[in-house]
């Protein structure tokens, strides 16, 4: 969750978040004043505490765990109405791309099933093996504060990485079950958003086999036959883990979203996780590349445009028909 400010300090209003309702011109009036309040008070908090501690640029970037978790309102005035329109004109165009994208990894998983047998392989089924297993303790919230806190650690580690890939300075940071926060002198959209997308114990466990094979490479020695299997295993639990997580937190309403627009947001999340499933699926196939995806795109868009061109025809001539 990100939240801009000026320094350390500020304002958070703890309680039970109460779920919308309608309630005429007097409920919006009432929630206004609340805002602006909490707003005027936020600012005043930073002052006093960049005065305190002579800081200036800071960012915090955030994590919101629980729907009774404190709401943290920004610090920055809110985003201009040409600023909104062009993150939704974004967020609409990602759409193209999106059902493009979906329709092609459909096309490419059928073909891999149907025609390769992809789904009789090793790498299919101990994946979807590690998918399941992480399925099963998700629903049933076997050591769920464990895998929360691994969540939230990964969640803050990943805005870590990007700061510095983007030179950004790290300040204080913590990562509890109960939610996490690193300090910044930088953020941008990627930072944000990098840990929607990005499955950092995935990423991790697959970094630990490569060390794992180069180190015995070094020692002449083989790797185990066992160890191909494992690795598939783990990478569909953590992904399963990542996906499943970071469905549960972007419902709670996170600010990393809404800084940067949330529809808009969850446009790219969605483009991009799309994209490594569609990497995976490449990376454990022998018999599909991504050529063969670049191919399926461009013929699923191509069908597409032409399916968009008859539907804007045949409104066109619904419109011009006479009554």
């Amino acid at each position: 969750m990100v939240a801009r400010g000026r320094g350390q300090g500020g304002v958070k209003r703890r309680g039970t978040r109460v779920p919308w309702r309608p309630g005429g011109l007097a409920f919006w009036l009432r929630e206004a004043n609340h805002r602006a309040h909490d707003r005027e008070a936020n600012y005043r908090a930073h002052d006093r505490a960049n005065r305190r501690t002579g800081r200036r640029g800071g960012k915090s970037v955030k994590l919101a765990i629980a729907e009774t978790a404190p709401r943290v309102i920004a610090e920055e005035a809110p985003a201009g109405w040409w600023l909104r329109m062009g993150r939704w004109l974004v967020g609409v165009l990602l759409i193209g791309p999106s059902v493009v994208t979906s329709w092609s990894f459909l096309s490419l998983l059928a073909n891999a099933t149907m025609e390769h047998q992809f789904w009789t392989t090793v790498a299919f089924w101990y994946f979807a093996i590690g998918v399941l297993l992480m399925s099963g303790w998700f629903v049933t919230h076997l050591l769920e504060s464990l895998f929360l806190y691994l969540y939230v650690l990964g969640h803050e580690l990943t805005h870590i990485l990007f700061i510095r890939l983007f030179r950004g300075q790290v300040g204080a940071w913590d990562a509890k079950a109960s939610g996490g926060f690193v300090t910044t002198d930088k953020t941008n959209i990627v930072i944000a958003l990098a840990p929607y997308f990005v499955p950092f114990w995935s990423a991790a466990v697959v970094g630990l086999f490569a060390m794992l094979r180069l180190a015995l490479e070094v020692l002449e020695t083989p790797m185990p036959a066992v160890a191909e299997k494992v690795l598939y295993g783990l990478i569909g639990f953590t992904w399963a883990f990542h996906l499943l997580w970071t469905l549960w937190m972007i419902r709670r309403d996170q600010p990393d979203l809404r800084e940067n627009g949330t529809f808009m947001s969850l446009m790219i999340i969605y483009l991009v996780n799309l994209l490594l499933l569609v990497g995976m699926l490449c990376g454990a196939s022998e018999n599909l590349s991504f050529r063969d995806f670049a191919t399926s795109w461009v013929i699923c868009a191509g069908e597409g445009i032409r399916m968009f061109e008859g539907l804007v025809e045949w409104l066109v001539a619904l419109v011009q028909a006479p009554a």
